[in-house]
C-alpha cells in the first residue's frame, strides 16, 4: 500500500512539474483576431505545438536564442515567462542580452549581488548605466527578474567605442558561412530598407560590418557563457540564415542550439530562419520612413 501511495505521489509531482504557468495577458492591440494569433509552430514540420511542448524542447538545448521585436510588450512578457519556465525544468547557466554591453557588466554584477540580498535597485539608469534607447518600461520587469536569479546576467553587445572603431576601419570577418555572398547581400538589403533608402551607398559596407560584428560578439559571448544559456536579442540577430547561428558555426560551436522567433501575426518566418516561431499580437504600424524624410 505504501509503495502504491509513493508511486501516486511521484506521478502527481511529475505531472505538476510538466505543467506551465498561465501565459501573460496580451498587451499589443493589433491582430488578436488573426488566425495565427497565439500559435507556436515547429518550423521543420510546420506542426503547431503547445507552450508546454515548446518549453520542454527548449529546455533540452544547451543554447537557446530568442528573437524579439524591440517595441512589442508581448515579446518581453513572453521572454520573462520563458525564463521562468526554463528555470523550473533545469538549472539555468546564464542569460545574455543584446541590450547590455561589456562596459555595463561590472555594474550588472554588483546589481545582481544587491538584488539577491534583497536590496532595491533604485534608479536603473544609474545602477546599470542603462541605455535610454532601450525602453525601461518594456525591459525593466525582465531585467529585475534576471538580477534576482542565481545565474549571471551577461552583456552580449558591442560598446559604442567598438562600434565607432568598426565603422571607421572594418575588421576582417573570418568564417565561410557568415561571409557568404548571399548572407551579406541579404543583410545589405535589410540595412537599405531599414534606413528607408536614405543611406548613401558609401556607408553601407561600414553598416554591414557593424551588424556582423554585433552578431560575432553575441556568438563569442554565448560560447564563453555558462550553459545552458539563453540569449535575448532582436529577431534579425538570431536568424539561422543571417545571424548569430552562422557565427556559432564558423566558431565551431557544434550542435545544441535552438532558435525561437517571437513574431507579430502576418510576418513570414520559415524553417531557414528559426526552429520555432510564436505569433503574437502586433503594435500599430508606424511610418518611420516618413519621419526620417521630414
Amino acid at each position: 500500500m505504501r509503495i502504491l501511495l509513493l508511486c501516486a505521489i511521484c506521478l502527481l509531482v511529475a505531472c505538476q512539474a510538466r505543467e506551465v504557468a498561465p501565459l501573460p495577458v496580451p498587451l499589443a492591440p493589433v491582430g488578436r483576431e488573426h488566425a495565427d494569433f497565439g500559435r507556436i509552430l515547429e518550423l521543420a514540420s510546420g506542426r503547431p505545438i503547445s507552450p508546454r511542448q515548446l518549453v520542454e524542447r527548449l529546455a533540452q538545448a544547451g543554447r537557446v536564442l530568442v528573437g524579439e521585436q524591440h517595441d512589442n510588450p508581448d515579446h518581453h512578457a513572453l521572454q520573462l515567462w520563458l525564463s521562468r519556465e526554463l528555470s523550473r525544468r533545469r538549472p539555468q547557466g546564464s542569460v545574455l542580452m543584446e541590450m547590455l554591453d561589456p562596459g555595463q557588466q561590472e555594474r550588472v554584477a554588483a546589481a545582481q549581488i544587491a538584488s539577491r540580498a534583497g536590496r532595491a535597485l533604485g534608479d536603473p539608469f544609474a545602477a546599470l548605466a542603462w541605455q535610454p534607447g532601450w525602453d525601461w518600461s518594456l525591459y525593466g520587469p525582465l531585467v529585475l527578474y534576471q538580477l534576482r536569479q542565481p545565474h549571471p546576467l551577461l552583456a552580449a553587445n558591442l560598446e559604442r567605442s567598438e562600434v565607432l572603431r568598426i565603422y571607421r576601419q572594418r575588421p576582417a570577418l573570418r568564417g565561410e558561412r557568415s561571409t557568404a555572398a548571399v548572407v551579406r547581400g541579404s543583410l545589405l538589403e535589410d540595412i537599405r530598407r531599414s534606413h528607408c533608402g536614405l543611406l548613401p551607398d558609401s556607408q553601407l559596407p561600414a553598416m554591414l560590418a557593424v551588424q556582423q560584428q554585433r552578431d560575432r560578439r553575441m556568438a563569442e559571448a554565448l560560447l564563453a557563457a555558462p550553459k545552458p544559456s539563453l540569449l535575448l536579442a532582436g529577431a534579425f540577430h538570431v536568424r539561422k540564415d543571417l545571424g548569430v547561428p552562422l557565427h556559432l558555426a564558423d566558431l565551431d560551436a557544434g550542435q545544441g542550439q535552438a532558435v525561437l522567433i517571437l513574431a507579430e501575426v502576418g510576418r513570414r518566418v520559415d524553417a531557414g530562419m528559426a526552429d520555432y516561431v510564436w505569433f503574437t499580437a502586433a503594435q500599430p504600424e508606424q511610418d518611420h520612413c516618413a519621419e526620417l524624410r521630414r
